[in-house]
């Protein structure tokens, strides 16, 4: 069976690529992939190549799919699995398979990715409880489990003292408290914004953070103060440019002027580093969500406030099957709009080039339709010069600017096939 599918073969060398696969196995799925999110792992994994602590040694001889954030549909159950798939099924993949060499879906093998037509999944991540089932109304919204989930799984590995003369601690971000997300503007931070407002758990206080304009009074539009009071979260945006001190403006938004239970800190800057930890609060919890590229990175960190005021710091990467789960609960039950961060569209045809300008690229996810040819878009600025971008215009606009399950089936329908 033939696949065409986006490969690496080292630094900044993406190929789209037909191949053929191998037969599947008594103990092996065969998939259709329906969509793929782009996500900036995948930039760092086609600048970094080999160096990549997920990617093979090998490259050049034995080159592997891309992409780790894919939804599709079940083709073909081997024997060992028939009891619990079924042809036809949706299901999203849970990348990360528990290895310790941390090869995962997406990463690390030749025969399974989001950016693929067709995939052969391996018993090893069947077994795993990596294929879980989905019955989400869309496909996009598929593809974005696996970032959710990470948002997911940032909020519970924060702690804090169940009681401050005891050493017993609750996980989980504050409830009630004040929480500040830095840096929070791009795809990740949309997510966490989204999932503070509507998620179990929420703060009673949430500071969002970003050194842009343009893209803080996006964010400003997507999840509004009025629909943040609606859920009771008192919610502020301040801009910080970049090399601002803010730590003082920010604190006054916190009860009494303590400082912050929670903060996410989604960018990789020094300076934001040593910044957020002077923002926490007695027994605060500073979450470095995002990942450095350098893997020397560091930052100055004040060990007076670990000591006597006990705050203290978690890193998370990734997620768990539970927290899939989650997300995928999240998703079927609308408790976020993931509608607000889709905000471009493309075929397997343009996938390559778009991964490796990913930093420059405007807006949110991209969503990949892995079966489809179509130049990325913003779905904002679908045109009339067609019959198919025109009906695509109208169906975004209706839905206030958004992508939607609607407009996907009527994509899916009349695209052309890769």
């Amino acid at each position: 069976m033939k696949t065409k599918a986006v490969r690496i073969y080292g630094v900044k060398d993406l190929r789209l690529e037909e191949f053929d696969l191998p037969a599947m196995g008594d103990d092996e799925i065969q998939a259709r992939i329906v969509t793929d999110s782009l996500c900036m792992s995948t930039y760092k994994v086609a600048n970094q190549g080999s160096k990549h602590k997920k990617l093979p040694d090998n490259l050049a001889e034995n080159p592997v799919i891309m992409g780790h954030e894919f939804c599709g549909v079940i083709e073909a159950v081997g024997k060992k699995w028939q009891h619990l798939y079924q042809p036809g099924d949706k299901f999203v993949a849970q990348p990360n398979l528990g290895r310790a060499d941390t090869f995962s879906l997406g990463y690390s093998f030749p025969h399974v990715g989001g950016e693929a037509t067709k995939v052969i999944i391996m018993n090893e991540a069947i077994e795993k409880g990596c294929l879980l089932p989905y019955k989400g109304e869309s496909f996009f919204e598929g593809a974005l489990v696996e970032p959710l989930s990470c948002v997911i799984a940032g909020f519970k590995a924060n702690f804090h003292l169940r009681d401050r003369n005891e050493y017993d601690h609750t996980m989980g971000i504050r409830e009630g408290g004040a929480m500040a997300i830095l840096g929070g503007t791009g795809p990740m931070g949309s997510l966490a914004i989204d999932y503070a407002i509507h998620g179990e758990k929420k703060p009673s206080v949430l500071v969002v953070t970003g050194s842009t304009p343009a893209r803080l009074e996006r964010s400003k539009e997507l999840y509004s103060k009025e629909e943040a009071k609606t859920h009771g979260v008192e919610l502020h945006y301040v801009l910080t440019p970049k090399g601002s001190d803010f730590v003082e403006e920010l604190k006054q938004l916190t009860p009494g002027q303590q400082g912050f239970d929670d903060i996410f800190l989604m960018v990789a800057q020094e300076t934001m580093v040593t910044q957020a930890e002077a923002l926490l609060a007695g027994d605060g919890c500073l979450n470095f969500f995002a990942g450095p590229a350098d893997s020397k990175f560091s930052a100055r960190m004040n060990f007076y406030n670990l000591h006597y005021n006990a705050t203290h710091f978690v890193g998370t990467s990734g997620s768990n099957t539970q927290d899939m789960k989650d997300a995928i609960v999240c998703i079927e039950q609308k408790v976020v709009n993931l509608s607000k961060i889709a905000t471009h569209i493309l075929g397997l045809n343009d996938v390559c080039d778009s991964i490796l300008k990913i930093p420059e690229l405007p807006g949110g996810k991209k969503i990949v339709y892995s079966q489809k040819n179509f130049p990325i878009t913003d779905v904002q600025q679908f045109s009339e010069e067609n019959s198919m971008a025109a009906v695509l215009k109208g169906m975004v606009e209706k839905n206030h600017g958004l992508w939607s399950p609607e407009a996907e089936a009527y994509f899916l329908e009349h695209c052309p096939d890769i």
